[in-house]
């Protein structure tokens, strides 16, 4: 067994751990900012030390301990809003009030960790009514969609450039019928979203019916 102390870039973090999920990680830890990867020896050590190099990957011989629970303990549940995010191996109970959303943080992008994700699920508490028409763009994980249809939201599609991704429709928002959503969240770059702008203004556009007095 050994691991590797990763140093992302802030904003990167979630991409980081689910490439190292697909890399075959059994496990990640926090330690101060970094990210620290459990993997068991084998063949691949050389690919994942240089796959990984550019984020100043340090390599430590690690004892034997079972590094599944490790793991588990270090995702620990989390309240963000109204919603509680909880890992699908925690039995903790939902406290009163809060509504659980179950996140696997191996499956892609957005994890709820991150303070990004964090602006979206309070934004989509905010702003998300019962019965709404919700896009989700580079949806990853489907947390952000989760949450919509948590708060209410009638439908929800989620979509994402990587066809990996269960969660959605290989695509993006250009896909989508003008007038169609009520909400857009959109857990993605500046650049991406500015470049988008446009797309978001039409699927957004209300109907003739919705601008007549």
């Amino acid at each position: 067994m050994f691991s590797l102390l990763l140093s992302p870039k802030p904003g990167r973090e979630d991409h980081v751990i689910a490439e190292l999920w697909d890399a075959g990680t059994v496990g990640i830890a926090e330690e101060e900012g970094q990210l620290r990867a459990f993997f068991e020896e084998s063949d691949e050590e050389a690919a994942i030390l240089a796959r990984f190099s550019e984020f100043s990957a340090l390599k430590r011989i690690e004892q034997t301990t079972n590094w599944v629970a490790k793991c588990h303990e270090m995702w620990p549940p989390l309240q963000v809003g109204v919603f509680f995010l909880a890992p699908p191996w925690n039995n903790d109970p939902t406290p009163p009030g809060l509504l659980r959303l179950e996140i696997n943080p191996g499956m892609a992008c957005g994890t709820g960790r991150h303070p990004a994700t964090q602006l979206c699920l309070n934004a989509i508490e905010r702003y998300v009514k019962p019965g709404d028409a919700v896009v989700d763009v580079g949806a990853g994980s489907g947390i952000l969609s989760q949450a919509a249809r948590l708060v209410g939201a009638g439908v929800v599609i989620g979509c994402d450039i990587d066809p990996e991704i269960p969660a959605a429709f290989t695509g993006s928002v250009d896909a989508v019928r003008s007038g169609w959503a009520d909400v857009i969240v959109a857990n993605i770059d500046s650049a991406t979203v500015e470049r988008l702008a446009q797309e978001f203004a039409r699927v957004r556009e209300p109907s003739l019916e919705e601008s007549e007095p």
